[in-house]
């Protein structure tokens, strides 16, 4: 089996190449920049990702390219829909020109639910949509667009509602690793104190390892048109995660509430399903949130 990924050279993108070649994949590594083994595409050049397409023509292919910071979705909604949204379009045209049954999964957000604290915190695929932020919006355009391609052109598309990841080699700008880089900078010298946001919002954590295997399990058994949560079915609160790294700390550690940092809108708790891709696939997280922590700590104390 052949699997062109995009975004390749990224945190979630990196790990499931591995995964892949570790299960016998021959993997085609594609980013924006070529480095190495990495084959440069730019997913809004339509013309280049036609003929990195044509010319490998593989059987799977998995879009990790694109725009995943919230934040940064508010200041940039155009480059934000560009990158999510025309990208996808770009890909999808180039595999109806080259394949219709190559296996394109789409790896959207769980943050298209939106708002879930009048709907519970068990979160089906079936729930109503309702995003709430640009790259939300983005990601559901995305998912859209893939659904009607996958209808009218009878096409081999999967969908995936990732939540919330983990593990080592995630950059900053995602809680767990802020938290995590943060502790280090305190062990180091390199700052006082750490400043903290909302603690007591509650999200469904997922190893990047996990979801990774879950990634090549949908690429071999998922079934087209389908929208799947990857996700652990559980829930830690942003006080559980400072907790658990403060208590692995080497120094004590002063913690600052920075009204800067506090978003009163956020969603209490976060909880995803993951009972359809279980039926369909046989995954099951493995990684416990342990694991997690301990990873992100062990990283960033050899990365400052």
């Amino acid at each position: 089996m052949k699997a062109l990924i995009t975004g390749s050279a990224g945190f979630y993108g990196k790990n499931l190449c591995t995964e892949l070649e570790g299960n016998g994949y021959e993997v085609i590594r594609c980013d924006l920049k070529a480095e190495n083994s990495i084959i440069s595409m730019d997913i809004l050049n339509s013309d280049m990702v036609l003929d990195i397409i044509s010319q490998h023509r593989p059987d799977v292919l998995v879009n990790m390219a694109g725009q995943a910071n919230v934040g940064l979705s508010w200041k940039k909604p155009q480059l934000t829909v560009q990158l999510n949204t025309i990208g996808l379009i770009n890909i999808l045209e180039a595999v109806k020109t080259v394949n219709t049954q190559m296996r394109v999964i789409a790896i959207g957000s769980s943050d298209e639910y939106g708002n879930l604290k009048e709907r519970g915190a068990n979160v089906v695929e079936e729930m109503l949509i309702s995003p709430m932020n640009p790259y939300a919006i983005s990601k559901q355009a995305q998912e859209q667009f893939a659904l009607l391609y996958n209808k009218t052109f009878d096409m081999n598309i999967c969908m995936v509602r990732q939540f919330n990841l983990g593990g080592a080699g995630q950059a900053k700008g995602f809680m767990i690793s802020d938290f995590a880089s943060g502790i280090v900078e305190i062990e180091r010298g390199k700052r006082e104190y750490l400043s903290v946001g909302n603690l007591e919002s509650a999200r469904d954590y997922t190893h990047v390892k996990d979801a990774c295997r879950a990634i090549r399990l949908i690429a071999e058994k998922g079934h087209a048109g389908e929208v799947y949560n990857i996700c652990s079915g559980s829930t830690h609160t942003a006080q559980e995660v400072l907790d658990k790294l403060v208590n692995l700390a080497k120094v004590q550690i002063e913690i600052c509430k920075d009204p800067a940092r506090m978003r009163p809108s956020d969603t209490p708790v976060v909880c995803g399903n993951h009972d359809k891709l279980t039926a369909h696939t046989g995954w099951n997280p493995e990684i416990g949130f342990d694991a997690i922590i301990n990873d992100a700590l062990e990283y960033w104390r050899n990365a400052i």
